[in-house]
């Protein structure tokens, strides 16, 4: 299979380049700069240039492939709006051009908000209307009945592993700046969590095998308590953990704030069941204690 990837030089979407070509399949990339392109290249990929509002060439990348692995995102939590609207337009403008031909588009989507807090989120949930990308993962999936075989995969808040400069090493800066490793409240909000290289092969598998219409969810941890992540932290920081209260969350974690304090559980007991999908890599606990979160070359937080 021939397979368009968007988002191909992040942090998931290398991961999920790598594992495409490892089972033998040829990637197309889509490269905004000329660093994305030639990291993607030296990785064995073909490149095409373009970025997410360039839709020209995601037309071009979409037509031609024999799927379609949508994992871009602008990460500009400042303009957040922007960035929805941007990936709404993408989502559609890939869905139009492999209308009628049965061929998959998986795209990337997320647990957050897919539950009320306290609830697990399964993939049987509908998208959260109004919350971050719902809108999106619903168009995606409208295409089901316009010959397109759509694919929603969504991924916990927590995507960890080995050169992951996301919420988890967001939470060790905080911590090795401020001195204390912070948990909202009582630290018994759960958070679900994936190795990016299991996330990985369940894209692979959805492009491969999945149904048209279906949601997956890509989750390994259904929910670690905030107050085990901190203290592991603490732990390898040799600093103290504390209860950091709602109210001064956002002071304290920044734009995590809000996010870090949701007790947020999700289960992938559906897609084990539908795709045969079993994590195979560390959880999130095991990944943190392993100690390359804490290297002096990570601290370049959150891209």
């Amino acid at each position: 299979m021939k397979v368009f990837v968007t988002g191909g030089s992040g942090f998931i979407g290398s991961a999920v380049i790598s594992e495409l070509m490892s089972a033998g399949h040829s990637v197309v990339a889509l490269a905004r700069s000329e660093r994305s392109a030639a990291t993607l290249e030296a990785r064995g990929a073909e490149v095409l240039r373009g970025d997410l509002e360039d839709l020209d060439a995601l037309r071009e990348g979409a037509a031609a492939a024999d799927g379609v692995a949508h994992l871009g995102f602008i990460h500009d939590f400042s303009n957040f709006a922007h960035a929805v609207e941007v990936d709404f337009h993408a989502v559609q403008t890939l869905a139009e051009a492999l209308e009628g031909s049965k061929r998959p588009l998986v795209i990337a989507a997320g647990t957050l908000g897919v539950a009320a807090p306290g609830r697990v989120a399964r993939e049987r949930d509908p998208a959260p209307a109004g919350f971050g990308r719902g809108r999106t993962e619903d168009a995606a999936l409208g295409f089901a009945e316009r010959g397109v075989r759509s694919v929603a995969v969504r991924l916990p808040p927590s995507v960890h592993g080995a050169g992951d400069h996301g919420f988890v090493q967001r939470l060790v800066d905080i911590a090795r700046t401020k001195g204390v490793s912070g948990y909202v409240g009582d630290g018994t909000s759960r958070w679900p969590a994936v190795h990016r290289k299991d996330a990985a092969r369940l894209f692979r598998l959805a492009l491969e095998a999945a149904p048209p219409g279906t949601r997956l969810h890509a989750i390994q941890d259904e929910g670690v308590p905030t107050r085990q992540i901190a203290e592991v932290i603490a732990k390898h920081l040799s600093v103290p953990t504390a209860s950091i209260s709602a109210d001064d969350a956002p002071e304290h974690f920044g734009f995590l704030g809000p996010l870090f304090g949701l007790d947020a559980p999700a289960s992938a007991e559906d897609t084990r069941r539908l795709m045969s999908w079993t994590a195979s890599e560390p959880g999130l606990i095991a990944d943190l204690d392993s100690g390359h979160y804490f290297a002096e070359e990570t601290r370049s937080g959150l891209r």
